[in-house]
């Protein structure tokens, strides 16, 4: 069964290769314009949406779709419009624990597999010249919540997490991989 994953992340797709997945990614030009409800609802839908989306032009594939935010008291917080954004984002971030969720779709024709994982993560109390730094490296401007963890971010930024490191990097793979195997 051909597998698919419906995203342009670049962090998503070295995650598939990491554990060894063939696969073929391809974007998904799903509607994201969804009424909020609560965030693993919310991450869900969209993850269904992006997967639902590609699946309906491959028959007999695996298509894996996934969202992720990042949640902070009462806020989405997606990615950065632009530098500014980003140092506004992490202004926000530092010093608190915030919540990443990652809404997982697995799509075959046999079925649906739909969860979210969730991480919490707490920032460092990060002086304003270090986060102009770490924005001037552009490494947060494609990433929800302005950081990535799995880079500079994650050792300048990053204080503690509690859950899976791979969900804030975009996708809890270990889950996706059993839901793959339990559809496939």
């Amino acid at each position: 069964m051909e597998l698919i994953l419906a995203s342009q992340s670049p962090r998503r797709r070295e995650l598939f290769s990491l554990v060894g997945l063939d696969y073929t990614g391809i974007t998904s030009d799903a509607d994201e314009n969804i009424p909020f409800t609560e965030p693993g609802d919310f991450v869900e839908q969209l993850a269904l949406r992006k997967a639902g989306a590609v699946k309906k032009d491959k028959p007999g594939a695996c298509v894996v779709g996934a969202d992720t935010i990042v949640w902070l008291d009462g806020e989405i917080i997606g990615k950065p419009r632009d530098p500014e954004d980003a140092v506004s984002i992490l202004k926000k971030l530092s010093g608190k624990t915030h919540t990443v969720y990652t809404g997982v779709a697995v799509l075959t024709d046999q079925g649906c597999d739909v969860c979210h994982d969730t991480t919490e993560v707490t920032m460092e109390d990060i002086p304003e010249a270090d986060i102009r730094a770490y924005v001037a490296s552009g490494e947060p401007l494609d990433k929800a919540g302005a950081y990535g963890i799995q880079g500079v971010g994650g050792r300048m930024l990053v204080h503690d997490i509690s859950g899976d490191f791979y969900n804030v990097v975009g996708l809890p793979i270990a889950r996706v991989a059993r839901a793959i195997q339990k559809l496939s």
